[in-house]
């Protein structure tokens, strides 16, 4: 089966931004993806002036939540470091094997890679001196720049969302046929294991499996 892969634009995000960029880029390809009746939802991000849809399904957005906790988690034991999430489509089917007839496959059709750059940004802190203690801010310049760069992650993360809705329209002949009350696709989502060595070690195993690049849970 052919396994369509989409990198999605990299984006420089701090840490408390992480939850609401991870809700908005999951949701929007899962709902891009969606089948049969579903009830769309639109959602007003908080930190920035952008609008996205979710199906409107309660264990879609229970099993996105689920995942992104565990990412950030992941996250904050490597902070400041570049890292990857996928969410990748599957049909499940019964193994052709002979010696495992009962063995149930996923046979992955497409993945979508999240590539962000998560940084710490420094804090206003105290000072101590031998008389007060002074609560240094950042000051004017810092409070500029982190506009500006807020302003260019919306501008970014604007990109993705365009660069979702264009793959899914130009990309079509690799999704498999609808199932009779199917509403949306299976779907996982994975993150890097708990050390890159294990993160590769996992990769070319999927990859010996099933024959294309892909991430383990």
């Amino acid at each position: 089966m052919n396994c369509e892969v989409c990198q999605l634009k990299e984006l420089e995000v701090e840490h408390y931004e992480l939850r609401e960029v991870l809700r908005c880029i999951l949701h929007t390809i899962v709902f891009q993806r969606a089948l049969g009746l579903v009830r769309p939802k639109d959602i007003d991000l908080e930190l920035f002036e952008i609008t996205y849809v979710q199906c409107g399904d309660a264990d879609v957005e229970k099993k996105i939540d689920e995942k992104i906790e565990q990412f950030i988690s992941w996250v904050e034991k490597h902070p400041n470091k570049k890292s990857q999430i996928c969410l990748s489509f599957y049909e499940v089917k019964k193994s052709k094997q002979s010696w495992f007839p009962n063995k149930i496959e996923r046979l992955y059709w497409e993945q979508w890679y999240v590539n962000l750059n998560v940084s710490q940004l420094p804090r206003a802190h105290s000072s101590k001196s031998q008389h007060s203690k002074v609560i240094v801010d950042p000051g004017e310049n810092a409070s500029e720049e982190r506009s500006a760069r807020r302003a260019a992650l919306e501008a970014s993360l604007r990109d993705v969302l365009f660069q979702i809705i264009k793959f899914v329209n130009e990309k079509k002949d690799h999704v498999p046929p609808i199932s009779e009350g199917v509403i949306y696709f299976p779907f996982e989502i994975t993150m890097p294991s708990s050390s890159d060595s294990a993160f590769g070690m996992d990769m070319i195993k999927r990859m010996l499996q099933t024959g294309h690049p892909t991430m383990l849970s």
